[in-house]
């Protein structure tokens, strides 16, 4: 959640802010100021009769010693009528601190001011590019066209089984997923990363740690946990940045395991909810895919250079698989609910003439740190101060297979192994069978 305290004291600032992201975030902004508004003065009047009755209780007590009866049962009958009344005012406290929380649930975090204004990914600017788009002799077939021809890919099966959106690699493209899950990993881990391998499934205040609730509920897939007679609700991760991020939920770390450096390769599982008709065709965007996740955990006045490192050891890995590609960031209209900064990484793919996503990476500030009350300590003395988080995939598995199927594809159909990846793949190439 943004910082109310400190958007109240520049309330104008944070409104323009949010409004660069979407106009409707400053109505949503001021409608949240209004409730705090009357909120504080509720508090207030809490707290004014919480006082009284600590005066009339002390009150009461030089009463009974002096054996003034009249005295002690008057104000005893006050007492009581106060704590009536603050019954009341506590319960109406109660109810809304609830409706500020869920009103504050649905506000973005607010951009840094170095992120550029611009209303979609239309204004993004490009950072850096890297790697030069090959020239092919012959016109490049799309990765879903490639991996079929190769026994790679089955996409009828795959539909089959669980419907729309959902792939099955086999052969040489499902030993290609766990090449690329186990050369990933590894760079990672190289530097610095501790590799995790977390659970899939999470809780709902997991998720409402990480913003994935209530803001795009409709995206995620939810079950049912029955044990015993009791049950409860599990979302399947729709990124392992959510469990990730949230094992520091609810501690205080010492300053000196920060930065702390994580990384996992899961399935993650997303409806896809509002893209009807949109990338139908291959995996770029399947319901359930593999991706590795990076986080980081750090001090606030670290973030924003963990930021830049970050973006760069996920680019190493399509520099060193000898993938095209740019780095491009997100201007404030296109940026995710929780960043208040983010760079995307796109890939080059011929068959469509253009670069598409296959990274993001965000620096969330304090925004999920808030919601998991994930803190740290700089000495023993010390008070408390929220961590910074951020996150950026490190990278999409499915994704980097189609970048290489079509990048690598050869005239006779075959598709040549990036250099790095050979030792995990164990061949120079995929040919046709």
């Amino acid at each position: 959640m943004i910082d109310l305290g400190a958007a109240r004291k520049n309330p104008a600032k944070a409104r323009a802010a949010l409004s660069s992201r979407n106009p409707k975030n400053g109505l949503l902004f001021d409608e949240l100021l209004k409730l705090d508004e009357v909120h504080r003065a509720l508090l207030n009047e809490v707290e004014e009769m919480r006082a009284k009755r600590n005066a009339s209780s002390q009150a009461i007590g030089k009463a009974m010693a002096a054996k003034d009866a009249a005295t002690t049962d008057k104000l005893k009958a006050e007492v009581s009528e106060l704590k009536t009344r603050m019954t009341e005012k506590e319960s109406l406290l109660s109810e809304s601190e609830k409706t500020i929380k869920s009103a504050a649930m649905v506000i973005p975090n607010l951009p840094h001011e170095s992120v550029p204004v611009g209303k979609d990914e239309t204004e993004n600017p490009v950072v850096r590019t890297a790697g030069e788009a090959r020239k092919f002799e012959f016109k490049p077939l799309d990765h879903q066209t490639v991996a079929e021809k190769l026994g790679a890919l089955d996409m009828k099966t795959g539909v089959k089984l669980a419907g729309s959106r959902f792939a099955l690699w086999q052969g040489p493209g499902a030993k290609l997923i766990r090449a690329l899950g186990n050369f990933l990993l590894d760079r990672h881990s190289m530097n610095g990363y501790l590799e995790v391998h977390p659970p899939y499934l999470a809780l709902p205040e997991i998720l409402e740690g990480t913003s994935q609730l209530p803001k795009f509920e409709a995206d995620m897939y939810k079950t049912v946990n029955i044990e015993g007679d009791k049950t409860s609700t599990l979302y399947l991760i729709s990124t392992s940045e959510i469990v990730l991020t949230n094992m520091v939920r609810e501690e205080i770390l010492a300053a000196e395991r920060l930065p702390m450096k994580l990384t996992a390769l899961t399935a993650c599982f997303r409806q896809e909810a509002g893209t009807y008709g949109k990338d139908v065709r291959g995996v770029i965007r399947n319901h359930q895919f593999d991706k590795v996740e990076l986080v980081w955990i750090t001090k606030p006045e670290e973030s924003l250079a963990a930021l830049e490192q970050l973006t760069k050891d996920a680019a190493a890995t399509l520099e060193a698989l000898e993938l095209p590609h740019r780095v491009i960031h997100l201007c404030t209209g296109d940026m995710g609910f929780a960043s208040q900064k983010t760079y995307d990484i796109e890939v080059w793919m011929p068959s469509e003439n253009k670069y598409r996503e296959i990274s993001s990476c965000s620096d969330c500030s304090d925004f999920q740190a808030r919601r998991m009350a994930a803190r740290f300590r700089r000495d023993a003395k010390a008070s408390a101060e929220l961590v910074h988080t951020l996150n950026g995939s490190g990278v999409a598995v499915g994704r980097l297979a189609a970048a290489i199927l079509e990048n690598n594809q050869q005239a006779d159909g075959s598709v040549v192994i990036p250099r790095a990846l050979v030792p995990y793949f164990g061949a120079e190439r995929i040919a046709v069978p």
